[in-house]
């Protein structure tokens, strides 16, 4: 049965006899599906790159929109998508939104085909390729209902963090699949250098660069027939008692999600620099910000019919003074884990390969250092950390608490991020950068599996706080607002590097990661706490 009327996976007897096949059937389908969400949103920045070596006609400022708009767009679609469950079903969203990801990786494998393709054709598919980030919303909203509250910090960690390493997959599938023709069509040459894993591809050779958005058609089709076949929706009042029939789901999911990039692109508008956009200041990404997320709010309150009053009775997290809390407090963990992988290989590029020295009185930086590391063959390795290792602390948590293990996690990213804020500014006044780039690497990897374990803490804090109904709702909404570092912290490194302080933005997040800690100690750890470690 696709639907099922009786779920009460905290009577013991139930999840032994029928819950924990059922559950762990839809955790298993569900991990794929995010991981090729993940993977889709975020492809763009190894797309640009071999844009580039390739030779497109395309300036590289407007070039790097493209991993701009996509981190936006998918951080704004999670707001909407944090409400599909109750109005749409688990099973019902999860198919419909993972046959939705065909629609931007079909349409970037056509358009890399012609490398006279203009950039507006890049931009809106960077635009549509946002629907994966919004569904990790969707998707752990989805699963927390399918577990008891005792087993949420390891549930939700193993969809999290399997599905986080769709970001470690594409920088690993997309740079291999690109050498070879498996899907046809006529190769591009380089004609610049390019990388893979394990080493370097030389100027001259054929690349098949359309291959990075037709290849996850291998895995989105079986995907979506097993999200159909396979998934359930749970049709308890708590859950999603009301959904209608499977079209007119797919119905208000699309409508919901038309908010979500309307507000997107006003904001994109805003901030983008000309002619994409208006060339708004750096502060004002702050402020948009902000805008979007109470723009998209505020629009999905005044859709009428039956979504109206679905709706209302979710909003009611807003009135919760914990959903506030942990937003801060998860904007520490997931968005250093999703800004990070977005900047880490370009902090390598930046930092480590060029020189800096002195050149007539100035210090210069675009002296290219023929000994720097390559950043493909170590950006993943961040990234590929900090996913498979969120498991291992939902785990942890579950034993020992939440709040406990985050607030051991923030203090070891306060303490990374100020170490790899010495050695980047050593190395960014060094002829010979090299020299700092391993205990960089170390400390940006510790840094990295903080962020994986605290990501898994959080979660299992939110489950434990808030009841059935509201966590499903909770955890979409607290992942919307921390995956804005998709955009923000690439944005920020950009901004110091130009100003010749990238170390800066190092300090700046340990400040933040101060300021969670303290969050997380007086709500959740302090004697009279309202919640005791949860």
């Amino acid at each position: 049965m696709t639907d099922i009327k009786t779920w009460d996976v905290e009577d013991d007897r139930f999840w032994t006899s029928t819950g924990r096949q059922v559950a762990n059937r839809n955790l298993w389908i569900s991990i794929p599906s995010l991981l090729c969400g993940f993977a889709v949103w975020l492809y763009w920045g190894i797309i640009t790159v071999q844009m580039l070596n390739l030779g497109f006609p395309i300036p590289k400022a407007e070039l790097f929109t493209l991993t701009a708009i996509a981190g936006l767009t998918g951080a704004t679609l999670r707001i909407p998508s944090s409400f599909f469950i109750r109005i749409a079903g688990g099973r019902n969203t999860i198919f419909f939104t993972t046959a939705l990801l065909m629609v931007p990786a079909v349409g970037t494998g056509f358009a890399l085909q012609n490398i006279d393709t203009p950039l507006w054709v890049f931009q809106l598919l960077a635009f549509l390729s946002g629907i994966g980030g919004g569904n990790f919303a969707s998707s752990m909203s989805n699963i927390s209902f399918f577990f008891p509250k005792r087993q949420q910090g390891l549930a939700l960690g193993l969809n999290a963090g399997l599905g986080n390493a769709g970001v470690t997959t594409m920088q690993i599938l997309v740079p291999l699949v690109m050498t070879f023709g498996i899907f046809g069509g006529e190769p591009m040459i380089l004609e610049n250098t390019s990388g893979t894993l394990i080493g370097k591809i030389p100027a001259g050779s054929e690349t098949w660069i359309h291959n990075a958005g037709f290849v996850w058609l291998l895995l989105l089709i079986p995907l979506a027939l097993a999200g159909w076949f396979g998934m359930n929706n749970i049709r308890t009042e708590a859950v999603s008692p009301n959904i209608g029939t499977p079209a007119g789901a797919f119905g208000k999911i699309s409508g919901m999600l038309a908010v979500g990039f309307l507000t997107a692109a006003a904001g994109l508008y805003i901030i983008l620099p000309q002619p994409v956009g208006m060339g708004a200041p750096d502060w004002a990404k702050w402020p948009v910000i902000g805008g979007i997320l109470l723009g998209t709010v505020l629009l999905l309150k005044a859709i009428p019919g039956e979504i109206k009053p679905n709706l209302q009775r979710q909003f009611k997290i807003f009135s919760n003074k914990h959903t506030w809390i942990m937003s801060v407090i998860y904007t520490m963990t997931f968005g250093s884990f999703i800004g990070f992988s977005a900047g880490f290989a370009l902090a390598i590029k930046v930092v480590f390969g060029y020189q800096h020295v002195m050149v007539d009185g100035v210090m210069t930086h675009d002296i290219v250092n023929p000994d720097g590391p390559s950043a493909l063959m170590y950006a993943w390795m961040g990234p590929f950390i900090g996913a498979l290792i969120r498991p291992v602390g939902g785990w942890i948590a579950d034993k020992v608490g939440g709040a406990l293990v985050t607030g051991i996690v923030a203090v070891v990213m306060i303490a990374s991020s100020l170490g790899v804020a010495y050695y980047l500014k050593l190395a960014y006044n060094s002829a010979t950068p090299q020299e700092f780039f391993l205990p960089f690497l170390l400390l940006f990897l510790v840094l990295f599996a903080a962020t994986g374990i605290g990501n898994g803490s959080t979660f299992r804090t939110i489950a434990m706080v808030f009841d059935k109904e509201q966590a499903g709702p909770a955890l979409g909404w607290t992942s919307a607002v921390a995956a804005y570092g998709a955009f923000v912290i690439p944005q920020v490194f950009g901004e110091q590097i130009k100003a010749a302080t990238p170390e800066m933005a190092l300090y700046g997040f340990a400040l933040f990661y101060a300021g969670c800690l303290l969050l997380n100690w007086w709500f959740y750890l302090r004697p009279k706490a309202e919640f005791k470690n949860p």
